[in-house]
């Protein structure tokens, strides 16, 4: 099982950018399916962006344009880069791991992701 370490939360003014960091240990990421979900307070948590082994990626539609993630394997590291954010975009960010399906993609369903970060706080203020 893979553990996940989320970093570079902050602080943001709106239209500004922030790059979050979630490196992985104890297995081997590229064999799961890794995503971003975020959480504001007294709303359920999301799912931001995904990506699959293959490195095709699937979004929401709030962040479609203004977030991408990308991976590093040689270094075991999850990133998502986040640009023109908006005060909407408010949330503790989680990012998680799940084995990858032997057949399709990654789904992009809460329940389908059993390895979680510790989450890291990301503030836009208006």
């Amino acid at each position: 099982q893979v553990q996940l370490v989320e970093s570079g939360g902050g602080s943001v003014q709106s239209g500004g950018s922030l790059r979050l960091s979630c490196a992985a240990s104890g297995d081997t990421p590229s064999r799961y399916c890794m995503g971003w979900f975020r959480q504001a307070p007294g709303r359920e948590r999301e799912a931001v962006i995904i990506i699959d082994r293959d490195g095709d990626t699937a979004s929401g539609t709030s962040v479609k344009g203004r977030f991408t993630i990308s991976q590093d394997n040689a270094k075991n590291t999850l990133y998502l880069q986040m640009n023109s954010l908006k005060p909407e975009d408010t949330a503790m960010y989680y990012c998680a791991a799940a084995p990858h399906p032997d057949w399709g993609g990654c789904p992009v369903v809460l329940a389908f992701y059993k390895c979680w970060g510790q989450g890291t706080q990301v503030t836009v203020s208006s």
